[in-house]
């Protein structure tokens, strides 16, 4: 504790009677041992820093992605490996159609995504012609993407090994509209075919705009590719988490 004089403020050092500026007998002042003191500061403590790295992040997702519940039943783990199977089932059927068949655009799922493709035209369409007919494209690989991310923030890996497999599936989907870019031959939604309508292909006006025209069946083919690759990440990601769930409820 340190002293201070309760007449002029000045510190003193420890034990002192009488003030050493002024002089002041601190007992006659004050009244014998009420002289004042105050407290030593408290050291100023260093600010919570919050450090974002790349091993962090890592290891954050690593959790994420292997994450197992231990109070899992052993019913729901079944009726996900049943629907998982139905998954991949689907998935196989609808990678060995191809492009050219568009068995994919004929799918119920063609249908789920079609209204996330026409509101991404309407949610990016402030952002300009272009973004707003790519926007349809983006909006049916956001939404599944969305969907990853949020099952990964919530701990539950299956959830998100489906929404990769939606995300893969919507990659197949676009890939014969790609395709479709110069021909104009795919029955679009109205009732007609690019061909028949001017700037009303989304595809025909994006890589006419790049100047991308002639490679048309190519990025199909990128486009499928990738979503084949995603599917066989999600078979994947959702039989080795179920595995695992297995194991602990066996276990439990």
């Amino acid at each position: 504790m340190r002293m201070i004089c309760p007449k002029g403020g000045f510190e003193q050092p420890d034990g002192a009677s009488e003030c050493r500026r002024c002089g002041v007998i601190f007992a006659k002042v004050r009244g014998v041992g009420s002289t004042a003191s105050v407290p030593e500061p408290l050291p100023e403590s260093e600010p919570a820093v919050i450090r974002l790295d790349a091993a962090g992040a890592l290891s954050w997702l690593k959790e994420r992605i292997l994450a197992v519940d231990p109070e899992e039943s052993g019913v729901l783990v079944a009726c996900r490996a049943l629907f998982l199977l139905v998954l991949i089932v689907w998935g196989i059927r609808l990678m060995a159609g191809g492009i050219e068949s568009n068995r994919v655009g004929e799918s119920f799922m063609h249908l789920v995504n079609l209204p996330f493709h026409e509101a991404g035209h309407v949610f990016f369409s402030p952002f300009g012609r272009f973004l707003q007919v790519l926007g349809g494209t983006l909006g049916q690989w956001l939404v599944p993407f969305v969907a990853i991310c949020a099952f990964m923030v919530k701990g539950n890996p299956f959830g998100g090994a489906v929404g990769l497999w939606w995300l893969g599936e919507s990659f197949l989907d676009i890939a014969p509209y790609m395709n479709d870019a110069r021909a104009g031959q795919l029955m679009l939604l109205g009732g007609v075919t690019g061909s028949e309508v001017e700037d009303y292909h989304d595809w025909e006006v994006i890589l006419t705009k790049l100047g991308w025209l002639r490679y048309d069946h190519l990025i199909a083919r990128i486009s499928f590719g990738i979503g084949i690759a995603f599917m066989l990440l999600a078979f994947a990601w959702g039989g080795y988490t179920l595995w695992r769930q297995y194991k602990v409820t066996v276990n439990r």
